[in-house]
């Protein structure tokens, strides 16, 4: 049996793709275990699925955390994975950038034959708010690291073709962060916690409230209409939490509800009318990305309505699943508000039934079976 070591720099209490990776894997024969980072309150070693998860507890973890700390509890983390897995598993699978010096040093110094899986959760080094020096050093270490990588997995098709041009590889597997497959009936959670009308429609923003994913082009654009035949959910945790609950006291076309659970999280998001994606083109990451968030909306029933980015107004316009704002400002918004209730609901939403039987993880795992048997 193919034993496989799955490398992830988070606290694996969240992660969707690692999760079904790691299950499909499972189910495919593999045998799977998930290395991950200790966090306060977390167990060093459980089961989860039937996958074994050890995270590693940091001598440094309770130093500062200045750049340079980071940067010694980085090393030690590297360190400690290479003297305990070194000589124990068949491929190890590199979830970003982070990750992948430690399955290059495993390749290096086993005794057993290695294969590493480079698994690219964004354009790691074109990300929002980096620097040109960081961004510099990254894609120095990456062009070298990647050449010792036996297959690469990419979240989005263009990111793909770039990593091509950036490091003269071949085109990296497209692998999207897809949910499984689901038929749920629409439910109404949202009008019975937050007594949303049955005549509004629900525009629903889900997931992280953050800088660069338009949030306050949102707000500004909803806390301008001139009815509330419209209504705006944000649906998250994060730094702007606080803006939008200012806003949802403030107007009547704005309400924030807090995160839930992921086992609960499609029944939130079908009980909106339509879906937003609005990052706004502040890094190549964000101009090419294809954020799982999409599919969610998918699956859910969801038209969408997004900003004016690369990959994702190439998937809306061609799958015929919402509307793509002419551009990535309030009026943009607000006119594709407008164009998204001109459109016939029914006809789009028959389009996302369609589509989310293509956009789901039962169709995404085989082509990571593929990556796997290439490398065999």
């Amino acid at each position: 049996m193919v034993r496989v070591l799955n490398i992830v720099l988070n606290n694996f209490t969240n992660d969707s793709r690692v999760v079904k990776t790691c299950n499909s894997l499972n189910l495919h024969g593999y045998d799977v275990d998930i290395l991950a980072l200790h966090g306060d309150g977390l167990a060093e070693t459980e089961f989860f699925h039937d996958l074994k998860v050890t995270r590693l507890k940091l001598l440094t973890k309770k130093l500062p955390k200045w750049k340079t700390i980071q940067i010694i509890k980085y090393f030690e983390f590297v360190l400690r994975a290479l003297v305990r897995y070194r000589n124990r598993y068949d491929v190890v699978h590199c979830n970003d950038l982070n990750a992948l010096p430690i399955g290059y040093l495993i390749k290096k110094f086993s005794k057993r034959p290695v294969k590493i899986v480079y698994d690219c959760h964004e354009y790691e080094t074109e990300r929002d708010g980096m620097s040109n020096t960081s961004k510099k050093i990254l894609k120095f270490f990456e062009k070298r690291l990647i050449k010792q990588v036996n297959q690469v997995l990419c979240v989005s098709n263009e990111i793909a073709n770039c990593y091509v041009t950036d490091y003269n590889i071949v085109k990296p597997k497209l692998v999207l962060n897809c949910p499984n497959f689901s038929e749920k009936p629409k439910q109404n959670l949202f009008r019975e916690a937050l007594n949303i009308r049955s005549d509004q429609k629900i525009f629903l923003y889900q997931g992280g409230l953050k800088s660069g994913r338009g949030i306050e082009l949102l707000v500004k654009a909803f806390s301008q209409l001139r009815n509330d035949n419209n209504v705006l959910v944000c649906m998250g945790v994060g730094p702007l939490d606080k803006l939008i609950k200012e806003a949802s006291e403030k107007y009547k076309t704005i309400f924030f509800h807090p995160a839930v659970k992921s086992d609960a999280l499609l029944n939130f998001t079908s009980s909106a009318d339509y879906g937003i994606l609005f990052y706004e083109d502040t890094c190549l990451n964000h101009r090419y990305c294809s954020p799982n968030k999409m599919f969610e909306y998918l699956m859910s029933g969801l038209p969408v309505l997004t900003s004016n980015l690369y990959e994702m107004k190439r998937l809306v316009e061609l799958e015929c699943v919402g509307i793509v704002a002419s551009e990535n400002t309030v009026e943009g918004f607000k006119q594709g508000l407008k164009n998204s209730l001109n459109k016939n609901y029914a006809e789009v939403q028959k389009n996302v039934f369609s589509a989310r039987k293509k956009f789901c993880w039962e169709e995404q795992e085989k082509v990571l079976f593929e990556a796997y048997e290439s490398i065999k």
